[in-house]
């Protein structure tokens, strides 16, 4: 099951009450490193209007979404067409391309200084913005309150890790997140031998927040215990949030970045979801929190480029 978490009512909390809060996110993220988040304030015009806008772009005529298709491979902003990519290739599973489609965008800042340049290469490459009215305003905003809320709910964990409240936003002054907005389409009677609409993963970076369509179907996790799917169901107007291998790997498997995926249910309608890939600092050393050497330092962004490349096809 998976639990839910009242963003508003902890960032309000004091006391006891603050502290029996932070304990319950502690617990969510050791046991299944998913929750559903209410009290996000985000707004629901802002959600809207980047839902029209992908639905929008998704209607468009092939040829035409394929005039901001990724300019070579590798290449991470733009449109990612059918067949591009198979998700459970990060986990060493070789199975057909997912049933999907997708737009990606990136940082709307540039920041200078940064002395790799494949920062400027692959994370703060531009985004390739379609010829359509309104896109950039609605995907923009929508961007900016999801930087807002991951920079929220990162507060949120650092209480809940014991840390000061600020302790992440050091390593959140130029965040290298990624926005992506999915569309599976219609699903046939069958997909082929191990196809999925997205195989079984787990996120790169500290958290993902996910929008899912309301009333759609078919995200699952696996139970890190049990070793069971079960299927991830997000009242209207929440957000599904959870753990990176970053995280995991900051917090020394503390807490878990649980294989998730999103399953081919024969004959279900099409389905869009958006999904905020939040990531820290290009530069930020990433090292246990527990003073341990569970792990070995590494840089936030040449980590995410080394996970992103293992999954194209």
């Amino acid at each position: 099951m998976i639990r839910a978490f009242d963003l508003a009512a902890f960032e309000g909390a004091t006391g006891a009450d603050r502290e029996g809060r932070a304990r319950e996110l502690d617990r969510i993220c050791r046991e299944t490193g998913f929750l559903v988040l209410s009290g996000h304030g985000v707004p629901e015009a802002t959600v809207q209007g980047v839902w029209e806008a992908a639905r929008r772009f998704f209607a468009l005529p092939p040829e035409e979404k394929a005039q901001v298709s990724a300019p070579y491979p590798g290449y991470p902003y733009g449109w990612l067409g059918p067949n591009r990519e198979a998700l459970a290739r990060s986990k060493g599973e070789d199975t057909p391309p997912d049933l999907k489609e997708s737009f990606n965008g990136g940082p709307l800042t540039r920041p200078e200084g940064i002395a790799d340049p494949d920062a400027y290469a692959f994370c703060y490459a531009p985004t390739l913005w379609p010829d359509l009215p309104g896109f950039r305003e609605a995907w923009e905003a929508y961007y900016r309150a999801l930087e807002d809320l991951a920079a929220r709910v990162m507060r949120a964990m650092g209480v809940a890790l014991n840390l000061p409240e600020s302790f992440f936003d050091s390593y959140l002054r130029a965040p290298v997140s990624a926005l992506r907005a999915l569309h599976y389409p219609a699903m046939p009677e069958a997909a082929l031998p191990g196809q999925q609409r997205a195989g079984a993963h787990t996120d790169y970076g500290s958290l993902t927040i996910l929008r899912p369509q309301p009333g759609s179907r078919g995200l699952e996790i696996r139970d890190p215990y049990s070793g069971q799917w079960t299927e991830v169901a997000a009242p209207p107007g929440t957000f599904v949030v959870n753990i990176g291998d970053l995280m995991a790997r900051w917090t020394a498997d503390r807490w878990v970045s649980t294989l998730h995926r999103v399953v081919a249910i024969p004959g279900q309608p099409a389905r869009q979801s958006l999904a905020f890939f939040h990531q820290p600092d290009w530069e930020a050393e990433i090292v246990p929190l527990d003073g341990s050497d569970a792990y070995a330092p590494v840089r936030s962004g040449p980590y995410l480029r080394a996970k992103f490349t293992a999954t194209g096809t």
